[in-house]
């Protein structure tokens, strides 16, 4: 195979704010979500929502890092919205009725992270079952919905178009 056959399928220079623009807006909205939840429910603030997903890598540690585990929180968080949407970009160009219905297809996306999150990364990452409490639950799977799924797959939606 050549380069082609494995590069990204960009056909188009807007391409690539589909992705930048979806990637910032859900990890935006999503973290925003996390802080205000996490503020609701603990009383805690974006200090240690940040450090809480630092601690996937640096454990318990990321609580006493200050900081710089914050920010290493919110390079990974980063890093997974990015990856989400390029992701979503990618299966678009396989399956067009995601471009051709992006509100449906965001909320499902939006379900889909939220399961592949919670069900698989976290799980492994933290070693425990977050899938319970079902009212938690339920806001997480709403938040993924509205603040990752839909952003993404409107920004795609908005920003690329379907190989022809």
């Amino acid at each position: 195979m050549g380069v082609e056959a494995t590069a990204l399928p960009m056909k188009q220079a807007t391409d690539y704010r589909g992705i930048l623009l979806g990637g910032l807006i859900a990890g935006i909205m999503d973290i925003t979500a996390a802080i205000i939840n996490t503020a609701i429910r603990s009383g805690r603030g974006p200090l240690f929502v940040f450090q809480s997903v630092a601690s996937g890598i640096l454990g318990a540690d990321s609580y006493k890092d200050g900081l710089p585990a914050a920010l290493l929180g919110a390079a990974i968080h980063f890093f997974i919205a990015f990856t989400a949407c390029t992701v979503f970009f990618i299966a678009s160009r396989m399956l067009t009725f995601l471009l051709h219905h992006p509100v449906i297809s965001g909320l499902v996306y939006g379900v889909v992270v939220f399961f592949f999150m919670y069900g698989l990364v976290l799980r492994l990452t933290f070693h425990r079952n977050f899938l319970t409490p079902l009212s938690p639950v339920l806001v997480a799977i709403l938040i993924h919905m509205f603040c990752v799924g839909l952003p993404i797959s409107i920004a795609v939606h908005r920003f690329s178009k379907p190989a022809q």
